[in-house]
Order: C-alpha cells, then sequence, then structure tokens
C-alpha cells in the first residue's frame, strides 16, 4: 500500500474512532509496527493528529490523565525542579490540575511557607502533612465546587468564586498545549475557565508545558503569550516547528 493510500486509512479511522491504537492501524492496513510508526510521525508533523502511548488522537482531544501520567515523565519531572527555582518564601501560589503539577506539588512540599491554593485533589494531598513544622508548614487551601468526571479536580462556578475571592502571586499552570498564536489552550471547557480565573488572578504566569506540547494547539485558549511570564519546557522542545516563533513572543523561557 503506497504511503499516501496509508495515510488516507489512518485519517478515516481517527475520524470514525477519534481514537485509534497502533495494533488497530496495523491490523486495518496489513502493515508492520514500525511502518505505522513512521506513518504516525508523518501526519503529526502535518498537525493531523497528535500520538499518545499506544496509538494517536486527534489534535484537540486529550488522553485519559491516568495514560498521561504514564508519559513524558521525566521530562515534566525536570520541568517541576526547575519551577521551584522560581517560587519564593512567603508566595501564594495558584495550581491548577495535571500530572505536571501533580509532580509540582512533590516538589514544592520540600519548600517551607507557601500559600498554595489548587482545584487539584491531587496537588492538595501530595502536598498535605508535607513539612515537619508546623511553622513552616505550607498552607494548602483546596477549592470548592463541582468534582469533574474527568479529573480529582473541582470545577463549575463555585471553584471560579473562589479563585475570585484570592490574589497570587503566581498561577503556575500546565496546558494541553502552547503555540504563538494561541498562547495556552486546553481541551475542557470547565477545566479551562479555572485555568483562566487563575491567570486573571494572579501577578505572574509560569506554564509548565514538556516538548510534545509545544506548538500544539487545543480547542480552547484561556492565556495569551503576552501574559505569559515564563514558559518552562525541556530542550528537546528546541526541535518543535513552533518553538522559534514562540520563543520570540515569550518574555522568558526555561529549558529543563
Amino acid at each position: 500500500m503506497w504511503q499516501e493510500d496509508r495515510h488516507q486509512r489512518i485519517r478515516a479511522l481517527l475520524s470514525t474512532l477519534q481514537r485509534v491504537s497502533t495494533e488497530r492501524i496495523m491490523a486495518d492496513l496489513g502493515v508492520s509496527r514500525e511502518t505505522v510508526r513512521r506513518d504516525l510521525l508523518d501526519l503529526e508533523a502535518l498537525g493531523e493528529l497528535r500520538r499518545v502511548h499506544g496509538g494517536a488522537i486527534k489534535p484537540a482531544d486529550e488522553a485519559p490523565i491516568a495514560e498521561r501520567a504514564q508519559t513524558h515523565v521525566k521530562s515534566k519531572i525536570a520541568i517541576a525542579r526547575a519551577a521551584t527555582g522560581f517560587v519564593s518564601s512567603g508566595q501564594t501560589l495558584f495550581i491548577d490540575s495535571g500530572t505536571t503539577t501533580a509532580l509540582l506539588a512533590e516538589e514544592l512540599a520540600k519548600l517551607a511557607n507557601l500559600t498554595i491554593i489548587t482545584n487539584s485533589v491531587d496537588v492538595a494531598l501530595k502536598l498535605r502533612g508535607a513539612s515537619e513544622s508546623a511553622e513552616s508548614a505550607n498552607e494548602v487551601i483546596l477549592l470548592g465546587g463541582t468534582l469533574s468526571e474527568r479529573s480529582l479536580a473541582t470545577i463549575g462556578g463555585t471553584t471560579i468564586a473562589e479563585i475570585q475571592r484570592f490574589r497570587a502571586d503566581v498561577a503556575l499552570l500546565s496546558p494541553v498545549g502552547i503555540d504563538h498564536r494561541s498562547g495556552a489552550t486546553n481541551f475542557d471547557h470547565a477545566e479551562t475557565e479555572v485555568a483562566r480565573a487563575m491567570v486573571n488572578n494572579a501577578d505572574r504566569v509560569v506554564i509548565l508545558a514538556d516538548y510534545s506540547k509545544i506548538g500544539q494547539r487545543s480547542r480552547i485558549a484561556y492565556c495569551p503569550v503576552n501574559r505569559i511570564d515564563l514558559l518552562i519546557t525541556n530542550r528537546k522542545a528546541t526541535e518543535a516547528v513552533g518553538f522559534p516563533t514562540l520563543k520570540r513572543k515569550l518574555e522568558q523561557v526555561i529549558l529543563a
């Protein structure tokens, strides 16, 4: 089968199923795993799909959080550790939900005298009781609201209203994608509204995005590039097609 024919079949599968496994493509096209890998790389470069563990999804979609937690772990840990260098004792932080911010919570638990406001149950649990001294313990505020069906996080009008009661020094947020045109974007509407409220009520915005998110754009924009004070990503991000243009538009970029 010619390459373009394979690509058309893969596009058709994604259009029908929204998400397709490598095994399904191999069976439908009668080709090897290596051929599928090359085809998915080609189509991802064209922006027609996004590779995930075990297959591919349409570019606007987001993999389940349990699956995302297993991908690019070393890259996310490096980003989380780098982010702590931009946090100071006494600051108030907004942190949204996500696999990268969950790893960030583990690093922040080693620090002290922070007030951390989050809608993520996972982030709150990782930070709870981490400090041995009551005098230097971090204060953790878990925002109320409706529990999301997609992740262990609160969403909705109550969550937004609670965010608006606070003013944070820094919002540390992890989007589905970031590019030079739309800035930081998310897939889920309710989660996006939480992130947008955090942006609007923070003095500085730090975006945590591993290299796979660079140049990617999801459904809903919540933070334009001119509002992003710092992007922390990986050195491999420099290989992304959209990275040079994105970097020129950002105030500061750290490669972890």
